[in-house]
């Protein structure tokens, strides 16, 4: 709004002193101080109201004046009930610096004139915004990108001033106005959108953290759910969708607030579909070199694909990458529900460093999905010593890494009928490697599986030892085997605790060494020669023999 509306509106009591050329300023907001410098608290273009209390005498004026005036305040008000009539050094220093001045009859209250014009420049910015909203929509609708998420969110800021961010379900920050959110912030803003769309809350849900109070949006895009709830099952798009979070209380907003955040919700969904239409090639090129490696293609042919997905997934590359192969599946009970599609758009946000912001990380993975699999390429530049040596990935991927920073995200999301598990290759640096990193990836991705938990991952790593077979032996078996060697060994515990079961594991962590395992469990040799032959005893087994004693590490591990 302009000052002139204000001198206008009679139940303002304003009467113009000076400033008549500048009454076309445009009024962001108010405020009200008596402070002597309010420099800190002025962002510009404020109406700035005052009782005069800050002078105490004539020379008091200019410096306040020219303060406000560096500020870019659009105007000043001062109250007559303190002093009667405006004092003629203010009016001086006013017109000096150019600064509208108001008089405010000594009937009118200071907040009578902060509420006018707060509802005033809410209602208009909101007017605004709006317009800007569905211009920009119909740009996006019927023509190129114009410019992402972070030009509605400036909107929001700069008309509405409202900070906000753009998150994906794992809480990594695609787009945001202002000082980046904390990591911690980001999860836990994701765990109560994802835990409330899965229990069917109406949004925008609320957190606080921090004491900070956030507003969420879910960004549903076309190609997801867009017929509305009951055209799809929200789990084919809980953990794909972005969210909104915006750094207010939306509880109290009136319907026409809370519509316009929902077209800016519908302009960023515009935006996600564009990206995701742009992942169709390198979709395209992970599918063909799967493809490839599975049908048994020469190492030549699946080599020049992989010249040809290089240069795509990483521009400008110099030398030939090494490549890892991850594998992940998503199952929800019941099995109604297909995982690949999930899989595939999840496992293209967790291959993306969550400290890095931005949607253009995630344009680097190409990943394809086959019915409830999903696979990933993922390219790893190859550092290359002084003398053209080879020195191997620098980057390469670990399963526990990946899924550290999401895991609490996606547990909300997966609720109480999803699952994850997830599996990782050794890093190869030729077409030749290719299919035994696939198959590395699969068998890792099965490992996981046999563990217990919502979101569960394994490595190439655990492949080399006893922990590949044991999540594979079945649980009637695996339940008489522990029970037939190490319950007499409970039972005789609790009646005499006689501790003989983390005796039995420290002799076997000290390879049989009765001097170690005595001087670690601070025992006598003379005694724990003595425990050693009560679990032969209990057991009829022989601890000096190689295979009694791999049987007890066997069962321990599995009990």
């Amino acid at each position: 709004m302009r000052l002139r509306a204000l001198l206008e509106t009679e139940a303002l009591g304003l009467r113009l002193l000076g400033g008549e050329e500048e009454l076309d300023r445009t009024v962001r907001g108010v405020m009200t101080t008596d402070l002597r410098d309010p420099s800190r608290y002025l962002t510009g273009g404020e109406l700035v109201l005052t009782g005069l209390a800050w002078r105490r005498n004539s020379a008091d004026s200019e410096p306040f004046v020219r303060i406000l005036a560096s500020a870019g305040v659009a105007g000043l008000a001062a109250g007559e009930a303190e002093l009667g009539d405006i004092p003629d050094d203010l009016v001086s220093a006013c017109v000096r610096n150019r600064l509208p001045l108001f008089a405010v009859n000594e009937d009118v209250a200071f907040a009578t004139i902060t509420e006018y014009v707060v509802r005033q420049v809410s209602g208009e910015r909101a007017g605004d915004l709006a317009a800007v909203v569905d211009r920009h929509r119909r740009l996006m609708t019927s023509g190129p990108a114009g410019g992402g998420p972070d030009v509605v969110l400036d909107l929001l800021t700069t008309d509405l001033d409202l900070r906000a961010w753009v998150l994906s379900p794992t809480g990594r920050q695609i787009a945001g106005a202002g000082e980046p959110l904390a990591p911690g912030v980001c999860a836990a803003l994701a765990s109560e959108h994802l835990a409330a769309v899965r229990t069917g809350r109406r949004g925008p849900h609320r957190i606080s953290i921090q004491g900070i109070t956030y507003s969420l949006f879910p960004i549903r895009g076309h190609g997801r759910g867009a017929g509305g709830p009951a055209a799809r099952d929200v789990r084919e798009s809980v953990l794909s969708d972005w969210l909104l979070a915006v750094e207010a209380d939306a509880g109290d907003w009136p319907a026409e607030r809370l519509d316009l955040l929902q077209g800016v919700t519908q302009l960023i969904a515009v935006e996600r579909d564009r990206r995701d239409a742009a992942r169709t090639v390198r979709r395209r090129l992970a599918q063909e070199v799967l493809e490839l490696v599975q049908t048994g293609a020469p190492p030549a042919e699946i080599a020049a694909r992989l010249r040809v997905a290089a240069p795509v997934l990483l521009p400008g590359l110099g030398s030939a990458p090494h490549w890892q192969v991850v594998v992940a599946r998503v199952d929800w009970d019941g099995g109604d529900i297909p995982g690949g599609p999930v899989a595939q758009s999840l496992l293209e946000e967790i291959l993306v460093d969550p400290s890095v912001s931005g949607p253009e990380p995630s344009d680097r993975i190409a990943v394809a999905h086959a019915g409830d699999e999903a696979i990933a390429l993922v390219p790893l530049p190859s550092p290359v010593g002084e003398g053209g040596e080879d020195k191997g990935p620098d980057a390469a991927l670990h399963a526990d890494a990946l899924l550290a920073a999401v895991r609490e995200p996606l547990q909300a999301g997966l609720a109480d009928d999803g699952r994850l598990t997830l599996g990782v290759s050794a890093a190869v640096h030729s077409a030749e490697g290719l299919r035994g990193a696939l198959e590395e990836a699969r068998h890792a991705r099965r490992v996981a599986a046999a563990r217990p938990g919502r979101v569960c991952a394994a490595g190439h790593h655990e492949l080399a030892s006893h922990v590949l077979l044991l999540p594979f032996v079945p649980d009637d078996v695996r339940r008489a085997f522990t029970a037939r060697l190490l319950d007499p060994l409970r039972d005789y515990d609790r009646r005499h605790r006689a501790e003989l079961i983390p005796t039995l594991e420290a002799f076997l962590d000290c390879d049989g060494s009765w001097t170690r395992c005595a001087t670690r469990l601070h025992l006598h040799v003379n005694t724990l020669r003595y425990r050693v032959g009560r679990i032969e005893q209990l057991t009829a087994r022989d601890l000096s023999r190689l295979e009694d004693k791999l049987d007890f590490f066997l069962a321990l591990r599995m009990s």
